[in-house]
């Protein structure tokens, strides 16, 4: 009996390993796609062979490709920003290692995530797939919430508030957007690395954690004040908790698998575009 118990533990210590690395809601707050979507975004402006950025214009299409990955339909539909912006750098003071860890966390998506989340995609259908999703994403509003007041953003908190209402309901406990496509209300997609920003707080640095991947200083202080909103992070004991997260996170990744491996293909040098992406990413919802 105990070799069995041990045996599932490290099943899903495995599994765990595999899926945290897009685990974005353990970075920042954001939706558990966000590490993945980092990857999702065809290739960048080339770097030069010391991986540096060349000085260039960021395509509009690139942010609104990341954008769509972690579907951020605030973004997509804020016409103000469908423009495009001179590309920001950002300090790497640490780049030998965060490449290190930017191979690691490649390592772990092609060896143990890509195969887990295709198997999982060939059993069950889109649909359903898009609806976990959409549960996950209702379950993370006082996220939302929190930080969109935090901003001063009032109305856009009442937005939030009214979301979680009527998808909780009439949706179903969240499996349907119907406050979306029904009621034309998007999701607010707002985090504390945001709100820290919003105060005037700069990103710092770039980070690339292992398993969790791309940040800034800013937004890994934004994961800890976050954390302590998202109820899933309530949920006991430990081992159901990480059973939550690795179902969250193996979903969402079988929603964008594939599109990693067109990037590594695309971009001369697929750190910097993603360091880079992020960073403008990011620099873009705040400003809205």
């Amino acid at each position: 009996m105990k070799k069995s118990h041990g045996l599932f533990i490290l099943v899903v210590f495995i599994l765990l390993v595999a899926a945290v690395p897009i685990m974005a809601a353990d970075i920042s707050s954001r939706s558990g796609a966000e590490y993945k979507a980092a990857l999702i975004i065809p290739s960048f402006p080339p770097a030069d062979a010391s991986g540096i950025q060349l000085d260039t214009d960021v395509d509009i299409t690139e942010q609104d490709t990341y954008a769509q990955a972690l579907g951020d339909e605030e973004y997509l539909e804020d016409e103000d920003y469908l423009e495009e912006e001179d590309l920001e750098k950002i300090a790497d003071p640490f780049e030998p290692l965060n490449r290190f860890f930017f191979d690691f966390n490649d390592k772990l998506y092609f060896w143990v995530l890509k195969p887990v989340a295709k198997g999982y995609s060939k059993i069950v259908p889109e649909k359903v797939r898009q609806s976990v999703k959409n549960l996950f994403n209702n379950v993370s509003t006082p996220v939302r919430v929190v930080n969109n007041l935090l901003q001063g953003k009032i109305e856009l908190a009442g937005d939030e508030l009214v979301r979680f209402g009527v998808n909780s309901t009439v949706g179903v406990l969240g499996l349907f957007d119907y406050a979306k496509t029904e009621l034309e209300i998007p999701m607010q997609e707002e985090d504390f690395g945001q709100t820290l920003g919003v105060w005037g707080l700069s990103p710092g640095f770039y980070i690339n954690w292992p398993f969790l991947g791309p940040s800034t200083l800013r937004d890994s202080i934004g994961y800890a004040g976050d954390y302590f909103l998202e109820p899933v992070n309530y949920v006991n004991p430990l081992i159901d908790r990480y059973a939550i997260k690795i179902g969250d996170s193996v979903n969402r990744a079988s929603l964008t698998i594939g599109d990693y491996e067109e990037i590594k293909k695309d971009a001369l040098d697929p750190y910097a575009a993603i360091r880079d992406i992020y960073t403008q990413y990011r620099k873009s919802k705040l400003e809205r």
